[in-house]
């Protein structure tokens, strides 16, 4: 399919032109208009250039939703430099790893996360760029600086494989992993829904679309290109506020919202003591982990007109590649809402062994992807981009298996991935963190089943001495971002391990999940 942008760097210009009043981005009660927007990007990049950025440059974004993440971003894509976004929950160390490894020259900070933000570049040698209005340490609010400048619209001749976004995934060794998505791939990704020739899967200018998950995450940000390719109204939340989002809904007449499962469920449960008219969502869109199905019905009846969609796909894919369509969602439930649906037109899905060949029909392996939104590889990294991309197929590490109508279900992981929230974790970031303390002599850390976030991490410790699952906690909380500290530890004698010495995780795993089920929360 033809695209009618050949690079994002080309969106707001064109909105600019041809609806200039419309609102772009709705964010605490202000109306921000594509004219005006335009006039910001430009303005920033005029800025980004005074700071030395140029074409190929990595520009990191560090702060909750805020208009003007789509305002850097949109200037970087004009640039041809690489917007960064770093998750605002890790901690300094990790953040400083980031800022090396992408070799990132400017960060941009909210005020809030300036103490972290000056922890971290301190070590990586970066500066920080206060966003928000007022000043941070004696340095002039990004905002100030944006507006002193005249707008620049000279614009990088950007080719469609050249890198956009870069973001950064968890991994398997304990240092995460900067997917590298170009415009082409992001471009890709939007152009897919149309091909399904599904009413739901049409965006126009008139959608008005919720901003809720976050920006430094391909949820947030692929969900913030779709509403901007198209035109539309983003209204942004600076988090996935439960309140927040309801009332958006209700005020703002959203059409068109993501969330994952652990946000429908306590919007159920927000909507129990304030029950609120969400009539006007056109199409509700879900996933980034498995549902349970009863949440799935219960979200079905609380927004009565929405067409319902899970979503399933990874930062490496720019997204969504495999969707459950509206047509396969009953609320009295039916088979089909348990697994994660079909490919979307052009995308291909196989199921695979260790060696890389294909299973047959029904048979469980690894999931591998063929899609115009896999990303270019990973930053920095050729041995993990070797691993993960083989002959243009992404290998997603989720163990699965399709069924004689091509339908998608998931019952495990390859890999050692946690999901939490919709956060991935992989265990071995936990583990280097926990193995500092003196008194843990091995570990092995694993998902285990909870109800609410569909999986906690657990630490299962090997000590000497007589240090407590406390203290191993709080030892990890400050090394490590929040959502991936150990919820509970036990402890144990020995760990088991294979004949090379591997710890069987699966063994470890077993007394926590069910025997003759799905093996993900």
């Amino acid at each position: 399919m033809a695209h009618k942008f050949k690079t994002l760097a080309e969106l707001t210009a064109a909105h600019a032109a041809a609806t200039p009043d419309k609102a772009a981005i709705v964010f605490d009660g202000a109306i921000i208009s594509y004219a005006a927007m335009h006039d910001r990007v430009l303005r920033t990049v005029a800025a980004l250039r005074s700071e030395g950025v140029k074409a190929g440059d990595r520009v990191g974004w560090l702060g909750l939703n805020h208009p003007d993440y789509v305002v850097v971003m949109c200037a970087c894509l004009r640039i041809g430099a690489v917007l960064v976004a770093i998750n605002a929950r890790l901690v300094a160390r990790e953040i400083a790893y980031i800022l090396g490894d992408a070799g990132i020259g400017v960060l941009i900070s909210e005020a809030q996360f300036a103490g972290v933000a000056d922890e971290a570049r301190a070590a990586a040698g970066v500066s920080a760029i206060i966003l928000i209005d007022g000043s941070h340490g004696g340095r002039p609010a990004f905002g100030d600086r944006v507006a002193a400048h005249q707008p620049d619209a000279a614009m990088h001749p950007a080719d469609a494989e050249d890198i956009a976004i870069q973001l950064y995934t968890s991994g398997t060794t304990g240092f995460p992993k900067g997917a590298l998505l170009s415009h082409r791939a992001l471009l890709g990704v939007i152009s897919k829904g149309p091909l399904t020739g599904e009413a739901w899967s049409q965006w126009d200018e008139e959608d008005v679309c919720l901003v809720a998950m976050p920006l430094f995450h391909i949820g947030g940000t692929g969900w913030a290109l779709h509403a901007l390719e198209a035109g539309a109204t983003m209204v942004i939340l600076p988090r996935p506020d439960i309140a927040g989002i309801v009332d958006a809904v209700a005020t703002q007449r959203i059409t068109k919202m993501f969330a994952v499962p652990a946000v429908l469920a306590a919007i159920l449960q927000h909507l129990e003591t304030a029950p609120t008219d969400l009539s006007s969502l056109t199409e509700l869109l879900y996933g980034a982990s498995p549902i349970p199905l009863d949440i799935l019905r219960r979200s079905m009846l609380a927004f009565p007109n929405a067409s319902f969609v899970q979503c399933y796909g990874a930062t490496e894919t720019c997204g969504t590649v495999v969707y459950l369509p509206p047509s396969d969602h009953d609320p009295a439930g039916n088979p089909r809402m348990l697994g994660c649906g079909k490919p979307f037109p052009g995308n291909e899905i196989r199921i695979i062994d260790a060696d890389g060949h294909d299973l047959p029909t029904g048979a469980i392996g690894e999931v591998a992807i063929k899609s115009v939104s896999n990303m270019s590889g990973y930053h920095g990294n050729p041995e993990a981009t070797a691993k993960a991309m083989q002959d243009g197929w992404y290998r997603t590490g989720d163990a699965g298996f399709v069924d004689a109508d091509g339908y998608l279900t998931l019952f495990d992981r390859v890999k050692d991935m946690i999901v939490s929230g919709a956060e991935n974790i992989y265990p071995a970031e936990v583990e280097n963190a926990l193995h500092e303390h003196p008194d843990v002599v091995d570990c092995a850390v694993i998902g285990v089943p909870d109800a609410r976030w569909g999986e906690a991490v657990k630490a299962i410790v090997v000590r000497k001495g007589e240090v407590t699952p406390e203290a191993l906690i709080a030892f990890a909380r400050a090394r490590i971002a929040g959502y991936k500290v150990p919820k509970s530890v036990d402890f144990i004698d020995v760990l088991p391990r294979n004949a090379s010495g591997k710890i069987l995780k699966k063994d470890l795993r077993t007394p926590y999940w069910p025997s003759d089920g799905r093996q993900i929360g």
